[in-house]
């Protein structure tokens, strides 16, 4: 689609949302939004845009935009939100949108609405892009980027009041999951030890095209005002350790010889280099299983070079007695608490064991 046709294409999507806003017909409400089809939509990509006027108005007010607050929305589509985000009381409005097409369709509309001076579209990937700074962080996040976007807006560099994201229910379930819950996972523990999170609505599957095939959830990530007191690389390497086998208790995990050897090594590399200053991985926060290799019994392939089994006997010893003061090794990390997890982790920091 041409730039020409792009903003024909905005300005009508624009006067057509104007009248549905100010009638007070349901039906006409209903059709507000609705996606005519003009260049195609890339369900691969998690191109789903959501068109229901009522969850659409839901989301900005849930997002409790203040008067001056600087904004960004994380794929803006083709504006259905940026809209209401634009005559909402912030001072202004960045949008990050990786496709072209979406770009053109975004910056037409608000133009259409005489808002263009109070919108900045980035176009390029939220992953990969530099923010500006922002108040409040409001989303619809392709399952793809959701682990990867989280983790660089809370383990990053940016300061914010709060961010509301629309996210695949599945994934939103595991994010406000508690210790205990079957659903219980590194990606929540990650996530609370810096933020509070809650689940404000559940978005159905068809308010949405094309239609995905799961439902969605908003849900409300405000980080928290205090530093948690912790090295962050540590802790996030630590909990990707216990997690990785979170049905073990937290005794057979550590106990397992290819797990002494690594953190053997990891502790003494960690000692010669000084320790922390490494960057953060987008990653951080992704929950697969298993993911280092852990509880393979063997010996080979990650063996400390130059040590010997006494030297990795005497750290295995070192690592027993933490679980034991901690009196911890018959719990698994999924019905840990943080203030559980924390504790443990200094008790292996204290006898030098190191996690990243």
């Amino acid at each position: 689609m041409n730039r020409a046709a792009s903003v024909l294409w905005g300005r009508r999507a624009v006067r057509q949302a104007f009248f549905y806003t100010t009638t007070s017909s349901p039906e006409a409400a209903a059709a507000s939004e609705a996606w005519d089809g003009r260049f195609r939509l890339h369900k691969p990509r998690g191109q789903h845009l959501l068109t229901n006027p009522r969850v659409l108005d839901a989301i900005a007010r849930r997002a409790a935009i203040s008067p001056g607050d600087a904004v960004l929305e994380v794929g803006p589509g083709t504006g259905n939100l940026t809209a209401r985000l634009l005559a909402s009381p912030a001072s202004r409005v960045a949008a990050v949108e990786i496709d072209p097409r979406m770009v053109e369709a975004v910056t037409a509309r608000a133009a259409a609405l005489g808002l263009a001076d109070k919108l900045t579209v980035i176009a390029g990937d939220a992953v990969e892009v530099e923010f500006p700074e922002f108040d409040v962080c409001v989303a619809n996040i392709p399952y793809g980027i959701s682990s990867p976007l989280i983790a660089k807006l809370l383990f990053g560099t940016y300061r914010f009041r709060t961010a509301t994201l629309l996210l695949q229910k599945e994934f939103a379930r595991r994010l406000v999951a508690s210790p205990g819950d079957g659903e219980y996972n590194r990606l929540a523990a990650n996530v609370r030890l810096v933020a509070d999170v809650k689940l404000l609505m559940d978005v159905s599957k068809r308010d949405f095209v094309p239609m995905p095939r799961v439902d969605s959830s908003l849900v409300e990530i405000r980080p928290r005002a205090e530093a948690p007191g912790v090295d962050l690389g540590e802790w996030l390497a630590f909990t990707r350790t216990c997690f990785g086998q979170k049905n073990k208790t937290l005794g057979a995990i550590f106990k397992q010889k290819r797990m002494a050897w690594e953190l053997f090594g990891r502790s003494r590399r960690a000692e010669e280099h000084g320790g922390g200053g490494a960057r953060i991985s987008l990653n951080a926060l992704d929950d697969d299983t298993d993911e280092d290799g852990y509880g393979k019994d063997d010996d080979g392939g990650n063996r400390a070079a130059g040590c010997s089994e006494e030297e990795v006997a005497a750290f295995k010893e070192r690592i027993a007695r933490a679980l034991e003061s901690s009196e911890l090794a018959s719990k698994r990390p999924s019905k840990l608490s943080n203030d559980e997890l924390l504790r443990l982790l200094r008790l292996f920091s204290e006898r030098g064991v190191r996690f990243r």
